[in-house]
């Protein structure tokens, strides 16, 4: 099966792809080695804490309402602050080019995560570096943020320069980022903008988020000279933009364990925009949620869901990337992938069994059925041009491909998702090394799959790294709905 059409997949790549291989396995460490600075371009810490350190006052003052969960607390104090320092006298603080804030997942990155939270604080200030573990995205924008406009309001000119120019940068995974563009994007519904940027020093394994923006694959080897020119980059480098996916999960209810990304929605009509041709369960659930980077179903996420439950039972195992990734591959060929064709079991069968696949292309209002590959074994859904740790599985496709699909160009604001399948482990190991493209299905604008049972009482899914295994009933389908958000994330890039 993994000879299955090579040829043609190959023939949908650029020239080169055959190199690809060599090229993702260097990748992490090319990218450690460029991030060590060989240009050898010294940065003044002076300098550079000039241009993104807040105002003394509203440091505090945010601090404060941050501490106190009340917006308004400190505010006062603050005023007078502030009033002191524009006056003249000794508190004068030079208004920063680009006041920064930056979120650290100090659990990330293995022993990296605590000393790089301590030389943000050294470069910045306390104030101005949150450590994830003590407070999260949401308190930074319902009591931080907040406290910033609240002065603003009030006439602190500087407050409102500060607000109007502040950039985020986050220290992490692409779960970690996630995290924080979520809470970044309440300002879009609040109306509150502008939204700041954001920049990301990459603390994860995949770091696929950080790859598609310009910021690297791994954690820098000189990482001390690396943090410095990260906030650099994030002072003036151009602001890029990036769509967001909602996923609604309509389903039986169950007592299903779902992943941290996914809520409860109190009020949701099922039948909106959903043709129900089976009898509706008595009683229904329905969750929400956002992906940035990927949702799939299939045998990749169930190698995944092995990987989180073995990494979440004996967490010593899990140790850094490369360990991460070890297991990974023990996972791919234990779970099944490899031997599909040769057994009979029926839950190792193609996704064609369960799964009905519907799409909207752009500007198009009506739903379109595409058929499931009968070998497809995994069904990915992809936003971003990296995946599975900076590779390329849709590929580079040349504008005659293209054209003759009806394709457009990739890219992670071009609001639409490409769709594409995986077939056996053969298959999935020879896209994984960009020997091949993977299965192209199709690109929309927005995405329904009804997920039907019968010899399947559950399928594999997993949302941006998160994964989990959804119950599937033979008398009701599951509905999964993904639509794109209105508005974009705003993303610095690290180019």
């Amino acid at each position: 099966m993994a000879g299955e059409g090579v040829k043609s997949e190959m023939s949908n790549s650029r020239a080169g792809a055959g190199e690809g291989g060599t090229v993702a396995a260097r990748s992490s460490v090319w990218e450690s080695i460029r991030g060590c600075g060989i240009s050898g371009m010294r940065i003044d810490k002076e300098e550079l804490r000039r241009r993104i350190l807040m105002p003394a006052y509203l440091r505090s003052a945010m601090a404060s309402a941050i501490r106190a969960q009340d917006a308004n607390a400190g505010a006062e104090a603050a005023m007078k602050d502030g009033a002191k320092g524009r006056g003249g006298g000794p508190e004068v603080d030079e208004m920063p080019e680009a006041p920064m804030v930056v979120f650290v997942n100090s659990r990330s990155g293995g022993r990296h995560g605590p000393q790089l939270k301590l030389r943000l604080q050294e470069l910045i200030s306390e104030e101005q570096v949150f450590d994830l573990s003590v407070t999260q995205p949401p308190q930074f924008v319902r009591y931080g943020l907040t406290c910033l406009e609240n002065l603003a309001n009030l006439g602190d000119d500087c407050a409102k320069a500060v607000r109007e120019n502040l950039r985020v940068m986050v220290a992490g995974g692409d779960g970690t980022v996630g995290w924080v563009l979520g809470s970044l994007g309440e300002l879009f519904v609040q109306k509150r903008e502008p939204v700041p940027p954001t920049g990301i020093i990459p603390l994860g394994t995949g770091n696929d988020l950080s790859r598609s923006f310009g910021w690297g694959g791994s954690f820098p080897f000189a990482w001390r000279s690396a943090v410095k020119r990260s906030l650099l980059k994030a002072v003036s480098n151009p602001v890029q933009h990036l769509d967001s996916w909602h996923v609604t999960i309509m389903m039986q209810e169950t007592g299903l364990d779902l992943p941290y990304s996914l809520k409860p929605l109190q009020d949701y009509d099922l039948t909106q925009d959903v043709d129900i041709q089976r009898e509706l369960p008595e009683s229904v659930s329905c969750f929400g949620g956002v992906f940035y980077n990927y949702l799939s179903i299939g045998m990749d996420a169930q190698v995944a869901y092995g990987f989180h439950h073995l990494r979440n039972k004996k967490p010593y195992l899990a140790q850094g990337p490369i360990s991460n990734k070890l297991i990974y591959a023990g996972y791919g060929c234990t779970q099944g992938w490899f031997f599909t064709p040769c057994v009979k079991t029926p839950g190792l069968r193609g996704l064609k069994n369960i799964l009905a696949l519907y799409i909207k292309k752009v500007n198009s209002k009506e739903w379109e059925k595409i058929p499931v590959p009968s070998s497809v074994r995994a069904i990915v859904l992809l936003n971003l041009d990296s995946y599975g740790g900076g590779r390329h599985p849709w590929g580079h496709p040349m504008p005659e491909y293209l054209e003759k699909r009806n394709f457009f160009e990739a890219r992670a604001d071009d609001r639409m998702l490409e769709i594409f399948g995986l077939k056996q482990g053969w298959h999935a190991s020879f896209v994984m090394v960009e020997l091949i493209s993977a299965k192209h299905i199709a690109q929309a604008a927005a995405v329904k799959l009804e997920l039907r049972g019968g010899q399947w009482n559950k399928a594999y899914m997993q949302m941006d790294g998160e994964p989990w295994k959804q119950s599937i009933e033979r008398e009701y389908s599951t509905f999964v709905k993904i639509e794109r958000v209105a508005f974009q994330s705003r993303m610095t890039s690290g180019k």
